[in-house]
Order: structure tokens, then C-alpha cells, then sequence
């Protein structure tokens, strides 16, 4: 599984855009906490699509014969940190499992923001603690996080709540926070916890990792399913488990993506088949729209 050159180019014609205000560094597409504090010109950038035509510095073009558009104080590029579960349920599916989708399309992310000229970070969620690299927007940060994407190995447990007390610690900020998990955590309150990084004025996006056999439950013959998290094993026919298994996994589902809605956080479910193009397509096309609906 992988995003060709192609693909991503395709991607990079389409904008990442947070929803809330954030907070930033640099000049950028997004919205400023700071509104209103200064409108002083700050610097010189080239001119790249997507940037307002009104800031182009029409005696720049004359002296060099490019295109600059000047950055103003008041403006801000976004900060995101894309949150990457590597715990142990992760490593299930075919090839490296959730883990191996979940790095791909984290790191299409990274690189769509990056040449937007945003700033992205990496957190990865494994063997019960969170290993976070903060934003920066240079080629050899993105490279540094692909490695780090490619050297993750799923252990560890699901602990949802854990990873939203550490990255409420680590992320002063308010940025675009893209979790990307199965969310097969045993403590019910281990959800809400999470969505509670809305409250702290974080632009929350989930997409929701499953492997098709997770949705299907394709099995018939009698075999012993072992917890990729625990000790725990259950040997039983397939055929008997089946109703009570998906009846269960409908509401678990239907109940993910009610409480997402109800924090105004983006949901979007993720099949171990589905292609990464389409799915980062998706998730930027509808940000897009919704960016633009509220301006």
C-alpha cells in the first residue's frame, strides 16, 4: 500500500484547511488567533497556488521577473499534528495491518501540508506512551517523519484517554490534531476523553481505521481467536459469534460517529481496501468545503 508521485500531486492541488482559529508562526490560508493585533508586512514569499492574488508585490515582479506575495503579521499558516496509533490492535489486517494505512495516509497528510507551507508534526502512540515531534515545515523534517512513520511497530494497548492527557500536555497551541486509529479501546470513557481536545480549541479530525474482515466477519470454521492486547482467547465457532458480533460492532460504530458529530469533530471511516488516494481526497475536499462554507 502506498501513494505514487502521482497521486500525490493529484492531492496537493487540494487544501488542508483547519476549521477554528489557530495559532502559527508564519503567513499562510488560515485564519489568525491574533486578528486585528498587526497588518504590517512581515516578509517576502513565492508566490505558489492558493495564495490571495491581492498580496502579490507588483514592483517585486518588476525586479525579478517572479511572482512574490508578501506576508503580513496578522496572517498564520497551520499547525497540525497527525497522531498515529501503533498499538498492538493496529498490526491486524493483511501486510502491516491498520498500522502500514494509517502510515500511508499520515504521511500523504504530512506531505500535502508541507508544500502547502504549513507546519506538521508526528505523534505515534506506542508501548503505552506518546513519542511527539513538533511542527516544522522544511523538506527534511518531512523526511525525518516518513522514517519515523516507517520505523513504527505496533505494540502496546489501546488507551485513548492516555494519549489525550499527553497531547493536552505537549500541544500549547491550538492546531489541526488528525488522529488516525482503530479507537478499540476497552474503557468506554476512552472516546470522550479524546474529543475532549475540542473543548481546548483543537481542530479534531478522526479517521477511523478498520480491516474489512472487522466489518465482515468472514469466518465459518470452528478456531481460536487470540486478543492482539491482552492474554485473553476465546476458541468458538464463527457461526455462533457472527449475529452477536456485528449487532455489536453496529453500535459501536453508530456510537463513534454520534459522539464525534455531537463535539463537531470530522469523522471519517477507513476500510483496510479502501485506496489512500481517495481517502485523503475525500477528507481535503470536504475540509475545503466546509472552510469555505464558513467564511
Amino acid at each position: 500500500m502506498s501513494l505514487t508521485p502521482e497521486a500525490l500531486a493529484r492531492l496537493t492541488k487540494l487544501h488542508l484547511r483547519t476549521r477554528v482559529v489557530v495559532d502559527g508562526l508564519l503567513a499562510g490560508q488560515h485564519r489568525s488567533a491574533h486578528r486585528g493585533q498587526s497588518v504590517e508586512f512581515a516578509e517576502h514569499k513565492e508566490y505558489s497556488p492558493g495564495d490571495e492574488i491581492r498580496h502579490i508585490d507588483w514592483k517585486a515582479y518588476g525586479k525579478f521577473d517572479r511572482y512574490y506575495v508578501k506576508r503580513y503579521e496578522q496572517e498564520t499558516n497551520l499547525r497540525a499534528y497527525l497522531v498515529v496509533d501503533s498499538s498492538a490492535s493496529m498490526a491486524y489486517g493483511d501486510g502491516g495491518g491498520k498500522l502500514e494505512m494509517a502510515s500511508v495516509l499520515a504521511a500523504g497528510l504530512a506531505t500535502v501540508l508541507t508544500r502547502q507551507q504549513d507546519l506538521v508534526g508526528l505523534a505515534l502512540w506506542s508501548d503505552d506512551r506518546l513519542a511527539v515531534w513538533p511542527p516544522h515545515g522544511s523538506p527534511g523534517h518531512l523526511l525525518a517523519l516518513m522514517e519515523r512513520l516507517a520505523e513504527a511497530s505496533p505494540t502496546g494497548g489501546t488507551h485513548l484517554a492516555a494519549m489525550a492527557q499527553e497531547l493536552a500536555e505537549k500541544i500549547h497551541r491550538r492546531s489541526l490534531i488528525v488522529v488516525l486509529s482503530d479507537l478499540f479501546d476497552p474503557d468506554p470513557e476512552g472516546l470522550p476523553h479524546l474529543l475532549s481536545l475540542r473543548a481546548r480549541g483543537h481542530d479534531l479530525a478522526i479517521l477511523h481505521l478498520l480491516d474489512r474482515t472487522e466489518l465482515d466477519f468472514p469466518f465459518e470454521d470452528p478456531q481460536l481467536f487470540l486478543s492482539m492486547e491482552d492474554d485473553r482467547k476465546l476458541e468458538i465457532s464463527p457461526l455462533e459469534l457472527r449475529r452477536g458480533y456485528l449487532e455489536e460492532l453496529e453500535r459501536f460504530l453508530g456510537e463513534t460517529e454520534r459522539l464525534c458529530q455531537a463535539r463537531d469533530c470530522d469523522y471519517q471511516r477507513v476500510v483496510s481496501d479502501s485506496s489512500p488516494e481517495a481517502t485523503l481526497a475525500d477528507l481535503l475536499a470536504r475540509r475545503d468545503r466546509r472552510a469555505v462554507a464558513r467564511r
